[in-house]
């Protein structure tokens, strides 16, 4: 009886990876066949032009990798510290029970919300304007709470045994802590700032109150002049614009390469954080 109740649940856990991969690969199929025809080098290096329906995405492109490098300079060193203090300063309490759900509930916040919180703060209350600098603000704030919940939990997966040798040579407890925690970690922190980076590239509602413009004539040259970005280009390309039949060729290209993009940073990441771990277990 048991035996036939392992295979129907392993068979059950079978056919849902099998739905989640098949509609995956759908996705990846239906953009890959409309989206090839329109990529080019003219599509990747040229600006838009002819009313957005003909020309290339290179200003969104570079505005989307400012947008992410700004995202991971802002909430990398506040996530990390956030988490250590957390993890490893922060007496276990009320206190701290109140925080981590904190972060637990903004983790789950609407996108749209933190677009709007940008607008007023960023935007309007410091006078940055819609910039560059407003929309990595309000992405890096975004992606906090997984940026914290990921290096937090690392950080507490590596046994006190390390710590407690770090003390025995004399360490102080920050000395442990970046000597001896912090490298032990790193796969796990590796982890968050993907996880981070994968979400603000495809992000289009912070953005689009923030940062992003239709359309820029040059490419940003101070963090404080707004940016074209993908995901905002597909999303005006796909409903705002006056003849969105004539440029669907570019709307698939464009979610290709923002796809192709995504995965340009989770690659490398991914293949850092597994040479980390290998070196951990060796």
């Amino acid at each position: 009886m048991r035996r036939w109740q392992q295979r129907i649940a392993f068979l059950g856990l079978g056919l849902a990876a099998g739905a989640v991969f098949s509609a995956l690969g759908a996705i990846l199929f239906l953009m890959a066949r409309h989206g090839l025809p329109a990529l080019s080098w003219e599509f990747l290096t040229t600006f838009p032009r002819q009313g957005m329906t003909q020309g290339g995405i290179f200003p969104a492109l570079v505005g989307t990798f400012y947008l992410v490098l700004g995202t991971v300079v802002v909430s990398l060193p506040l996530g990390v510290g956030a988490a250590i203090y957390l993890a490893e300063y922060a007496q276990q309490g009320a206190w701290t029970r109140l925080v981590q759900v904190g972060v637990g509930n903004l983790a789950g916040v609407p996108s749209i919300v933190f677009g709007l919180f940008g607008l007023a703060f960023f935007v309007k209350a410091l006078g940055l304007g819609v910039s560059l600098l407003s929309g990595a603000l309000t992405l890096g704030l975004l992606v906090l709470p997984v940026v914290i919940r990921a290096a937090e939990e690392a950080l507490r997966a590596v046994p006190w045994e390390f710590r407690e040798g770090a003390y025995a040579l004399g360490a102080t407890r920050w000395q442990a802590v970046r000597t001896v925690v912090l490298p032990m970690a790193r796969p796990g922190i590796i982890t968050g700032v993907i996880l981070a980076v994968g979400r603000a590239a495809g992000e289009t509602a912070p953005i689009m109150f923030t940062a992003a413009a239709y359309y820029t004539p040059r490419l940003p040259s101070s963090p404080l002049d707004e940016v074209m970005a993908l995901p905002y280009h597909l999303f005006v390309l796909a409903t705002e614009s006056t003849a969105f039949w004539r440029t669907r060729h570019l709307q698939y290209g464009t979610a290709l390469v923002l796809l192709a993009l995504v995965l340009l940073f989770y690659i490398p990441a991914a293949c850092w954080r597994a040479r980390t771990r290998r070196r951990k277990r060796w």
